[in-house]
């Protein structure tokens, strides 16, 4: 199964602040942002080389809200780095996968995401600690 690094997000407070450190180096946002309202989230997606189509990338996520998934991260936590995204070619055979190794999913079948990807998040405890997202391009 191919799998690579998609993205790397961030709880920010607010996106336009949080990209600017981002900027600053020289990695510039794409053009549009998007809010998945069903996560309580707007996204902002920045790519981490001078090919983005093949690019990792930054994913900022500003919350819409103090009860949404984000809200209660920034609240809990502060911002910073809340999931690391790993793009896959069949997450349901992924998730069974991890399912019949014995891995706690938060989510056991696939929802939609930001992009309309499929995604499907790994709970932490499974994870040592890390809060991990899988990805597949529908």
């Amino acid at each position: 199964m191919k799998i690579r690094l998609d993205h790397i997000g961030i709880a920010v407070n607010s996106l336009d602040e949080g990209e600017k450190f981002w900027r600053l180096l020289g990695l510039m946002p794409e053009e549009e942002d998007e809010e998945v309202e069903d996560q309580g989230v707007k996204t902002r997606f920045i790519p981490i080389a001078s090919e983005p189509q093949k690019a990792a990338m930054i994913e900022l996520l500003e919350p819409t809200g103090d009860d949404t998934p984000i809200g209660k991260f920034i609240e809990k936590r502060g911002v910073g780095i809340q999931q690391i995204c790993f793009q896959v070619d069949d997450i349901n055979e992924l998730i069974n996968k991890l399912l019949d190794s014995g891995v706690t999913m938060i989510d056991e079948k696939p929802r939609i995401g930001s992009k309309n990807c499929l995604i499907a998040f790994v709970h932490p405890k499974s994870t040592g600690g890390v809060l991990v997202e899988l990805s597949q391009k529908q």
